[in-house]
């Protein structure tokens, strides 16, 4: 695996690669492990069936703290996903991640040991590392004594555990890579990848999975000072309300195989769900500086990486901060690419909560199955739109739609911004 890779030190925006142009690279399997489901297929049905996964800490008491809602993910049993000798060296983040990628690789198909050996890799996204495993460590140090601290406890709980755990369950010895920027980095994990194909890889696990619940990692949601202090699962997370107040955190995400799209063609791949036409990534300038946050250029630079232009975008899959200053930069950015009510948005997140790195690689699964289906996830609970926010946002019911482009837009914590364009499969 590669050093882990940041961008808190990425000032300009980043579009096309220096390596020769190929054909976009295609999803060809896609691996969920959400709140409201386990699986592709059930996180989608109950997506559109309007199911949330939002609910109340069960595994301690809240009452002292100022939040107590939580995405959270629920029937998960490790023991029956993954074999013993691995449950002792991971957190709950990375047995989870571990799952969305066998799932993830057996809907694709892939015959790893064909394909080359070092043209498999591994990109994933990751803000919080392994917490639990490492408080109940450090709680050993402190009580127990150094001798009791688990060995493992070296790398349980670092950020980039998914990408090495993943990279070594599979045998991946390709360009590898772990990228830290919050919800934005979920995208730039997709890009990366798209990056190491371009560059001569054939096929890239990417995405993001996250998870930080234990009593310490509730408090280090709280340092954001974004989380919604609502106690109604139905009424705490509502973007582009009049009553938002802030995001419900949420843990969980997905895992794609992505592939170079002549050798997804060679191998005779079972289906691809769609393209990664196009992505770009910016950060927000200084506080005070007059200049007009990232976001709607990133949006800008991964239309144009794509090819593709305003009028080409079928639906928006939003960023949704739920804190009225951050909803009004979105909602200005979106009409002003599309105009008025001039594409259909949507924010299937709200059923899940805002799962970091994890979040934005489950809206581009939602991209591709709405790309499959015909058909366009609602938003949950938004009733009452800000009247100057002129969205077509999608509430209530899905809606049925031919969708051949989709927009995702993500916004990490402390100026990232990531945009990737998702297009349906080409003919050929």
């Amino acid at each position: 695996m590669t050093a882990a890779t940041t961008r808190n030190n990425r000032n300009t925006a980043t579009t096309q690669d220096t390596a020769t142009v190929k054909a976009a690279p295609v999803v060809t399997g896609i691996g969920v492990v959400a709140p409201n489901g386990l699986g592709t297929e059930e996180w989608w049905r109950a997506t559109l069936a309007g199911e949330h996964g939002i609910r109340p800490v069960a595994d301690y008491d809240t009452s002292g703290y100022p939040v107590s809602l939580i995405g959270r993910v629920t029937g998960f049993e490790a023991a029956d996903h993954l074999p013993g000798r691995l449950l002792p060296q991971t957190d709950r983040v990375t047995r989870l991640a571990l799952t969305a990628a066998d799932w993830a690789l057996a809907d694709s198909g892939a015959d790893l040991p064909a394909l080359p050996e070092y043209g498999i890799g591994v990109v994933t996204s990751n803000a919080t590392g392994g917490f639990e495993f490492t408080h109940r460590e450090i709680r050993k140090l402190w009580t127990e004594g150094p001798e009791r601290v688990s060995v493992y406890e070296s790398f349980a709980w670092f950020y980039a555990v998914n990408t090495g755990q993943i990279s070594i369950r599979n045998g991946l010895r390709g360009p590898s890579g772990v990228l830290v920027a919050e919800q934005a980095g979920g995208l730039d994990a997709i890009g990366h990848a798209r990056r190491t194909l371009r560059r001569g890889g054939v096929l890239s696990l990417t995405g993001g999975v996250e998870s930080a619940f234990d009593p310490w990692g509730l408090v280090s949601h709280l340092s954001s000072g974004r989380l919604s202090r609502a106690r109604d699962p139905e009424r705490a997370y509502l973007p582009f309300d009049t009553r938002a107040c802030g995001h419900v955190p949420g843990e969980g995400g997905a895992i794609l195989v992505l592939e170079d799209a002549e050798a997804a063609a060679r191998r005779g791949a079972e289906r691809i769900y769609g393209e990664i036409a196009g992505y770009a990534a910016t950060f927000d300038p200084p506080p005070g500086s007059g200049r007009p946050p990232g976001l709607g250029r990133a949006a800008r630079l991964a239309l144009a990486d794509a090819s593709v232009t305003a009028e080409d975008v079928d639906v928006v899959f939003a960023d949704a901060a739920a804190l009225p200053a951050l909803d009004d930069i979105e909602a200005t950015v979106i009409e002003e690419l599309f105009g008025p009510y001039g594409v259909p948005v949507t924010v299937p997140k709200t059923l899940t909560g805002r799962l970091a790195g994890g979040g934005p690689p489950l809206d581009v699964a939602a991209a591709l199955l709405s790309i499959r289906d015909g058909v366009l996830p609602p938003t949950g609970h938004v009733e009452r739109l800000v009247a100057t926010h002129r969205l077509d946002l999608v509430r209530g019911e899905p809606r049925r739609t031919s969708v051949r482009t989709a927009l995702v837009l993500a916004r990490g914590y402390g100026g990232f911004n990531a945009a990737v364009v998702v297009r349906a499969p080409h003919p050929a």
